[in-house]
């Protein structure tokens, strides 16, 4: 984990930074949730263990309501008990819209063995950054946010029920110098904030679509980043309300326009430092020998592994990881027009495959990457970033072939002939495959039982929530004349 500037390393450090403060607050989970705390109590929880936090955070979904199952960390038959907060001194920052007040974020340890809780979004990246680290590797990452703004406000959201709403600038205007004009402010104060927080940002633009920005974190280490990814969302909207604009990072708002990416970039390093996707030096002029194809050969072949393992597994078990909502499948079906990956397929520098390859000669060998372009802007980043990395990682293990030509070799008849093998087209089917008892995502080297039992649980009720709904389609279509 990269701390942030500041960050305090001992308990005399800590009170040094809090000496002229009253309240500190903190946060948790992968929508963001959390509270103020006095300075005292506060102290008193970093110099322990940490401190009592109620579990049901973990048996709710994001309204609120309890799961449609008990699940195991939070139920009616252990009181929904806390669970301990333990407070992670390296994620120290400043709110600087609310008056500069310290935050923290938290990660939650089961009060009994005080181990990370494996279905905890910060805890499951932490446990893989560990898995990484005993082989020598390091985890980074970074992502790019894709996210409709509207002129509107959570009360007229309600007031319009939710129809019919403004657009912050009309019209299809991808990399506009002109359209950010209208909402300088605005625009600006997302950079701006967003450098004093902490979240250092690589790129901000308009992208296409009515009121459409695009925003490219940048790149650091794994752990760093998910954290930077949430509190983006969370800095972003919270900006949004002090100019009178609601921000939207749901995948799919609108049928007919494209939907929004949350494109996850990643790469390991080794102990110095050194970008292990990388090939070497003398490879550069001609490529890897032994690569399996012209796409891959300025990849290492340790990456080539890396990119293999991720093909394998992704429909099979971890699709609910990139894409854990209802609306983020449909983004995906159908996406072939807005450049929305549908199948399990990659490429080099290609933004038509799932999985993009990023290497020279387009890009300094030290930047060599693999873009995921399955995952919306609604996914937890702790979830996607961990997927991927144990998806990767196990392809190194096991030494994984690539086993499909990549993109540009392929023809409009492989998907009819099974060449192209399909990502699941729903929350439903891929929550299915990730409970079947064979599944990748339970192998211990993976996700595990335990988390894919919680996780499968709060999809399966999203999907429960979603098929008892009766929507304004239905109404529209069937009230009539059915």
């Amino acid at each position: 984990m990269i701390s942030t500037k500041d960050a305090p390393k001992t308990l005399q450090d800590l009170e040094t930074l809090l000496k002229n403060d009253n309240k500190v607050k903190v946060a948790v989970d992968g929508v963001l949730r959390g509270k103020f705390m006095s300075k005292e109590k506060f102290l008193s929880a970093a110099s322990s263990d940490g401190f009592g936090f109620c579990s049901v955070i973990f048996g709710w979904d994001i309204h609120d309501t309890v799961y449609s199952r008990e699940l195991l960390i939070s139920n009616k038959a252990n009181g929904y008990r806390d669970i301990l907060a333990s407070i992670d001194l390296s994620t120290y920052r400043r709110i600087p819209w609310e008056n500069n007040v310290p935050f923290f974020l938290v990660s939650f340890l089961d009060p009994d063995t005080k181990e990370p809780l494996v279905v905890d979004p910060r805890g499951i990246l932490k446990i893989t950054s560990d898995r990484a680290a005993v082989s020598h590797r390091s985890c980074y990452a970074g992502v790019e946010y894709e996210y409709f703004n509207f002129k509107e406000t959570p009360l007229s959201l309600a007031e319009k029920k939710f129809q019919n709403l403004t657009p912050l600038t009309p019209g299809m205007h991808g990399y506009s110098l002109l359209r950010t004009q209208l909402n300088n402010e605005y625009f600006h104060s997302i950079f701006d904030e967003a450098s004093k927080f902490g979240v250092d940002i690589e790129g901000h633009h308009t992208e296409t679509g009515p009121g459409v920005l695009e925003t490219a974190l940048a790149y650091t280490n794994a752990l760093r980043m998910a954290d930077n990814a949430i509190l983006f969302k969370f800095l972003t909207k919270s900006i949004g309300m002090r100019h009178g604009v609601l921000p939207t990072f749901m995948a799919k708002p609108w049928g007919n326009l494209p939907g929004c990416s949350g494109h996850t970039h990643v790469s390991l390093r080794d102990d110095s430092g050194k970008n292990i996707f990388a090939v070497s030096e003398a490879e550069l002029s001609t490529g890897r020998p032994g690569a399996a194809n012209d796409d891959v050969k300025f990849l290492s072949e340790e990456a080539e592994h890396f990119l293999a393992g991720i093909l394998d597994g992704i429909a099979d078990g971890i699709q609910p990881q990139l894409v854990p909502t209802i609306n983020g499948y449909k983004r995906l079906v159908g996406g072939e027009a807005f450049w929305a990956p549908n199948a399990i397929t990659y490429g080099y520098d290609s933004r038509a495959a799932s999985i993009r390859i990023i290497s020279p000669p387009s890009v300094p060998s030290a930047a060599t990457r693999l873009e995921v372009r399955v995952p919306g802007a609604d996914m937890n980043p702790y979830f996607t970033i961990s997927a991927i990395f144990l998806l990767g990682l196990r392809g190194i293990e096991k030494k994984l072939k690539l086993s499909t030509p990549p993109m540009n070799k392929l023809t409009a008849d492989d998907k009819k002939n099974g060449t192209i093998k399909m990502l699941p087209t729903s929350l439903e089917a891929a929550t299915e495959r990730m409970m079947r008892p064979e599944s990748i995502a339970r192998e211990n080297s993976m996700f595990g039982d335990v988390f894919v039992e919680h996780f499968g649980g709060t999809r399966e009720h999203e999907v429960k929530v979603w098929n008892e709904a009766v929507t304004n389609w239905e109404v529209e279509r069937y009230i009539e004349l059915a």
